[in-house]
């Protein structure tokens, strides 16, 4: 249950700053909150910094995480590495109040200062990069945005793929009913990704094949696969009906009507392989988990 809405009981006449102090809350996350707009009186009207209290009540939304025992497959002093299964979701939006996501894990374990490094897909499985300080965080996000580090999947699509690939077409927004598409189009932003076949099986028609993304386009693999007709098996969102795409996230398909139209229970791909550098110090990561 990340984000739950908790009731505090005031002292009428204080400033607000001056009353988030008195309460058992990280002080710095609370003015943060009240910044966000996370802090409301008991007509449910966001409070303002420097206002006077003038209601019994104040209600603040925050993150309290919970743990289902996922663990980090790698732990140091600045920096943790999880193994993502399929189907959750890494960060929760403020609406989501009953959603359990990854941060969860990541605040469970490390507390509030710890911070996914970059996401991945609720539906890709695969290795997440978490830092857990101030200092970890501001060096591992800029080496992300400036992409020194080498990242790779595994995925399994339909057909046969039997030679090494480059797949540069450019990447933008659909513009059907489902918002969060994305589409390759000339139009679009520069995205490239090589793909290099791993095996063939023949009796089901799939490849399972390595895709190393260059650019990080978001849905990037799957826009890229899906646009030389190799859609990745169980991808909920390409390659099917858009209605029934849309059905799927509104969570209005059975498990069976899921099946039938996706042809798998889950999405086949995972971040399989994470190196970087940190500290003078080269790291390698392998996914524990298989296909």
């Amino acid at each position: 249950m990340p984000y739950i809405k908790k009731e505090f009981k005031t002292i009428k006449g204080e400033k607000i700053e001056n009353f988030l102090e008195t309460l058992n809350l990280d002080l710095k996350l609370t003015l943060t909150l009240l910044e966000k707009g996370k802090i409301t009186d008991e007509n449910n009207k966001r409070l303002q910094k420097n206002q006077i209290i003038k209601s019994n009540f104040i209600y603040i939304v925050i993150f309290e995480p919970i743990t289902k025992g996922l663990k980090p497959i790698f732990n140091s002093f600045h920096f943790a590495i999880f193994d993502k299964p399929s189907g959750i979701i890494v960060h929760p939006s403020s609406h989501q109040l009953n959603i359990y996501t990854l941060l969860d894990e990541i605040k469970y374990h490390f507390g509030q200062k710890a911070s996914l490094v970059h996401r991945i897909d609720a539906e890709t499985s695969g290795l997440i990069l978490v830092s857990k300080n101030a200092f970890s965080d501001m060096i591992l996000k800029n080496m992300f945005e400036e992409k020194k580090y080498i990242k790779k999947y595994h995925a399994i699509v339909e057909g046969k793929i039997e030679k090494n690939l480059e797949i540069d077409t450019p990447i933008t927004n659909d513009i059907g009913l489902i918002k969060l598409k994305m589409k390759a189009d000339l139009n679009g932003k520069e995205s490239k990704t090589l793909i290099n076949p791993i095996s063939y099986d023949k009796e089901k028609n799939q490849t399972l094949v390595e895709a190393i993304p260059l650019t990080g386009r978001q849905h990037q693999i799957r826009v890229h696969l899906n646009s030389i007709g190799h859609r990745i098996i169980g991808d909920p969102l390409y390659g099917i009906d858009e209605k029934i795409a849309d059905l799927f996230l509104k969570n209005k398909l059975s498990d069976s009507e899921r099946l039938e139209f996706t042809k798998n229970h889950r999405l086949m791909l995972q971040a399989n392989y994470l190196e970087f550098e940190f500290l003078d110090i080269v790291y390698k990561f392998s996914s524990l988990h298989k296909f």
